[in-house]
């Protein structure tokens, strides 16, 4: 198997734009699941789409393990709040990629985050698979 880098590209950037709209001035101050939830899950989707365009031959449980356990990891280095990462945090970019403080629901955010677009490509290959035969 072997995936279409620039589909995936365009998907990362779809996915980028609407994981930043999420944490915009717009959406602050804005109570509800979606506003809470939401940029979480599209991270780790994006990282799931990273890891395709990074792996492109990679099986599709392998790009969902490494994506959710690169997530968690990220998830867990927030427990750590040393001057030298915490300086890293602080800027905007390494805010934005490693977050501030570890939450717990986060980890489910990085698991829904995965498992979808693994279930949709997925579905999407087998699809394509069924249609060539």
């Amino acid at each position: 198997m072997s995936r279409n880098r620039p589909t995936y590209l365009a998907l990362i950037i779809i996915t980028m734009t609407l994981g930043l709209f999420t944490r915009s001035s717009y959406m602050l101050g804005k109570e509800g699941f979606i506003a809470t939830y939401a940029g979480d899950v599209l991270w780790a989707t994006m990282v799931y789409l990273i890891f395709c365009v990074m792996f492109p031959k990679w099986s599709l449980l392998k790009v969902a393990t490494y994506a959710l356990a690169f997530s968690f990891a990220i998830e867990f280095s927030q427990l750590n709040q040393q001057d030298w990462i915490n300086s890293i945090r602080q800027t905007r970019f390494g805010g934005l990629v490693l977050g501030f403080g570890y939450k717990a629901s986060d980890l489910v955010c990085y698991a829904v985050g995965v498992i979808f677009p693994y279930f949709v490509e997925s579905r999407f290959y087998k699809s394509k698979s069924q249609s060539e035969s």
